[in-house]
């Protein structure tokens, strides 16, 4: 037989002693506002911000709460700092093509400028416009263009009325212009009395009139051009006085933004487009409105609608304010909060828009910057990873109307000119998501060239250790909170280390140190303490544990009342306690499965009841292939394995999955094969290879605790405990109750690395190794085995046996 060490009870937990600090309470401590324990991705993060090259967008892997976001958000933030604050836009009106917007870029602060000097430019121009086409010397000059034309035109009226008269017609003047009435009789006649006229009659008086038109039309077709000449010129002289008097405020803003080109044209065209419109300024605006009211109805526009909208600028990204580049951080990158939108109006049925209701999204808010988001965010609402993906192929911001995209709805769209992007974007999740976005896209990892992976732990060292007591004095200045005495610090630190399921490593997830933290403190201020202490931490995990387990407390009832059937004493043939870890999502325990097998003479071999249910997983069949190869190598090297067994976790309604049960399933098959009871007192976790080595499982330290609770519960006998996998002992960070029954001997946990050393503490019968000739020990486990397995090998070809 085998000499099993149990492990020492100090090797259940990597204690934190409040004399290896030098500090009493987190009073004497400085703050530590860094990320801790993330040197790689760190390292990654700030190399990624560096490189400003096309595609070196950043993501930041890891699991929740590991500090992704706030180390993102915070350390941008100094960086962005340091940099030139981006170029101002805007969108002007397109006076060529007026649906498609022009965007003029500004240096920080001046946009805001444009935008008033365009408002102070218009209402000087409305005003003096309006005083010049009202003065004297307009009157003056119009009345000389007038003057002239008028008598010329009394000329021509007489000319053309005497030519009439020689036919028998009469000039006539209506508000149309001139029209000829007949003259019969010596008297003009009217359309009523033109009805009773004889056909002959009708007839003399069409055959004067055609006499008539080709003598009167040399003198009509000479009117006519006089009055398109007069036009010509009052149109000359209002744009001559118009030119004049908007010229000074023209040059003097051309001049002030004269360095950027694209402005200077767009204020020339401005100028041209008031001079061919001068009739809307030279009006009263009460006129205007009494007129507008009447008309614009008609047009289809509101009556309040600005006549001057269209020399307004719409300011879409303003700096005047900034320091240093922008970051943005967002928690809903619709389509519309990333690329912006344009609004429309519902106006007489329709809809309406214009340059002026286009609004700036994110990505504008953020161009010359930092844009931080969510993956699961980009990835699960609609168009989001669309919209990103083309700003960063693209590096334009190019505001396409999602109406057009999603509505069957006609409506007038806009097509603004691009915006240039010039932006590095921080998308922060998990594993899941990278992997998704990169086989979903096979352009994922050229946009996103910088991976920066947070790890879920860290090392347990001296310099981390510090830095969480650092972490939490900033907790407490920052959540104004009482201070943690010493002792409280080192429940913290045992709690991270618990948390990260390993001695030598601490939990990274601070939001979740950030719970106890906070919650200790409401405990603390409860009982009217002044400093918080070890026991408001121990306090603080057992309160949050017990508002988790209900499930677990439901499923203790049922063992406790022996509806589920698990023994802790005696010993069974082919029946064994496994264990199993159930997540409740925030929350982990284990609880004692009994798991039993049958064996026969057969050619099925090991049968997976839970398989064979559609309750098995994967993993959990591989073990059980696993298991086969174990038995053949071992047993069945002269003779054909001729085995049927049956292995069941029992009571199992939920299925199951992981092989971290193959080591005891295969315990269970050789108690039935060598027809040995195993001990019930003790519960068994651990995989197994097919060379019998036992292999590292996970849950390793709720697993003994919940076979712990159940045998103190029904009694410690001071026999119980449980076998694990060597490879695990590191890994054990055990309670306080289990530890000292470790130490008191009541409890027990057996560290084995192969399956022969689990066979004799279960069993109580030495494994046997095999001699020179490849034999078994006829009284060792494996003999029992290797016989009933030969003699199962007879009865399948009809041989007797014994």
């Amino acid at each position: 037989m085998r000499e099993i060490k149990e492990l020492d009870y100090t090797k259940l937990k990597n204690s934190c002693n409040p004399s290896d600090f030098d500090f009493k309470s987190t009073a004497e401590l400085s703050p530590w506002e860094g990320i801790i324990g993330q040197e790689r991705a760190v390292k990654a993060f700030d190399f990624g911000l560096a490189v400003k090259m096309k595609g070196y967008n950043i993501y930041m892997s890891g699991s929740s709460g590991t500090g992704k976001t706030t180390y993102a958000r915070v350390n941008t933030e100094k960086l962005a700092a340091t940099e030139p604050v981006p170029k101002d836009w805007c969108y002007v009106h397109n006076f060529d093509k007026p649906k498609e917007p022009i965007a003029l870029c500004f240096e920080p602060g001046v946009g805001k400028l444009f935008k008033e000097d365009m408002e102070e430019l218009m209402t000087n121009i409305k005003k003096e416009l309006l005083k010049v086409f009202s003065s004297e010397h307009y009157e003056t000059a119009k009345d000389e263009i007038m003057g002239g034309f008028e008598d010329r035109q009394d000329e021509l009226l007489e000319q053309i009325s005497v030519a009439a008269a020689e036919y028998d017609f009469q000039l006539k003047h209506s508000k149309a212009g001139v029209y000829f009435q007949p003259i019969v009789n010596g008297a003009p006649i009217d359309e009523e009395s033109y009805g009773s006229l004889t056909n002959e009659e009708v007839n003399a008086i069409e055959k004067k009139s055609e006499l008539m038109q080709d003598k009167v039309g040399v003198f009509m077709r000479e009117l006519h051009d006089m009055e398109k000449e007069c036009e010509t010129k009052l149109d000359e002289l209002d744009r001559s006085f118009g030119d004049s008097t908007i010229g000074s405020y023209i040059d003097d803003i051309t001049d002030k933004y004269k360095d950027y080109e694209r402005v200077v044209e767009y204020i020339k065209a401005v100028k041209e487009d008031i001079l061919d419109n001068l009739d809307y300024f030279m009006e009263e605006e009460e006129e205007k409105q009494d007129v507008l009211a009447a008309l614009l109805p008609l047009l289809g526009k509101k009556q309040d609608e600005d006549i001057f909208h269209r020399y307004g600028v719409n300011l879409m990204v303003d700096h005047s304010n900034s320091k240093g580049a922008p970051v943005v951080v967002t928690f809903n990158p619709t389509y519309t909060n990333l690329m912006g939108e344009t609004e429309y109006d519902s106006e007489f049925g329709s809809l309406t828009t214009d340059f002026m209701k286009i609004k700036p999204g994110l990505f504008h808010q953020a161009n010359g910057g930092y844009l931080i988001v969510q993956a699961q965010d980009i990835c699960t609402i609609p168009h989001a990873w669309e919209s990103l993906r083309r700003v960063i192929k693209t590096k334009e911001i190019n505001l396409d109307s999602i109406r057009e995209m999603l509505s069957t709805i006609t409506a007038p769209s806009l097509k603004p000119e691009p915006i240039p992007a010039q932006l590095k974007v921080i998308m922060v999740g998990s594993d899941y998501y990278y992997e998704l976005l990169s086989e979903g896209d096979e352009e994922f990892d050229k946009f996103f060239k910088i991976r920066a992976d947070f790890d879920d732990e860290m090392n347990r060292t001296d310099e981390n250790i510090a830095k969480i007591a650092g972490f939490i004095k900033s907790f407490v200045q920052r959540e104004k909170t009482m201070e943690f005495d010493v002792s409280a610090v080192c429940a913290i630190i045992e709690y991270s280390s618990r948390a990260a399921a390993r001695q030598d490593k601490l939990s990274t997830h601070f939001n979740y140190l950030s719970e106890i933290l906070g919650e200790a403190y409401t405990w603390a201020k409860l009982e009217g303490a002044s400093i918080i202490t070890a026991e408001h931490i121990h306090k603080t995990i057992l309160e949050k544990e017990d508002r988790l387990k209900l499930y677990e407390e439901k499923l203790n009832e049922m063992l406790d009342e022996d509806v589920i059937m698990i023994d802790t004493d005696g010993a069974k043939i082919g029946q064994i306690n496994g264990l199993a870890v159930l997540d409740m999502g925030s929350y982990l325990f284990g609880t004692p499965s009994r798991i039993t097998a049958t064996t026969y003479v057969g050619k099925s071999g090991i049968v997976n009841i839970e398989k064979e249910a559609r309750m098995s997983g994967h993993t959990h069949d591989k073990g059980v292939q696993i298991i086969t190869g174990f038995l053949g190598q071992t047993y069945a090297q002269r003779f054909p394995m001729a085995l049927s067994c049956r292995v069941c976790f029992e009571q199992n309604y939920n299925g199951i999955d992981g092989d971290s049960a193959s080591s005891t399933e295969l315990y269970c098959i050789v108690s039935s094969l060598s027809e040995l009871p195993i001990r019930q007192d003790l519960a068994v976790t651990g995989s197994v290879n097919q060379k019998g080595e036992i292999q590292a499982i996970g849950g390793v330290t709720q697993k003994i605790e919940g076979f712990f609770d159940l045998c103190k519960k029904r009694g410690l006998t001071g026999k119980q405990g449980v076998i694990i996998p060597n490879s695990n002992v590191k890994e054990l960070v055990l309670k306080e109750e289990v530890i000292q029954a470790v130490k008191d001997g009541v409890f027990h946990i057996y560290p084995i690395t192969h399956i022969d050393e689990g066979i004799e503490l279960l069993m109580g019968y030495p494994a046997g190794e095999k001699d020179d000739n490849g034999d078994f020990p006829a009284d060792s486990v494996h003999g029992r085995v290797y016989e009933k397995l030969k003699n199962f090998a007879k009865l399948s070809k009809g041989e007797e046996t014994f």
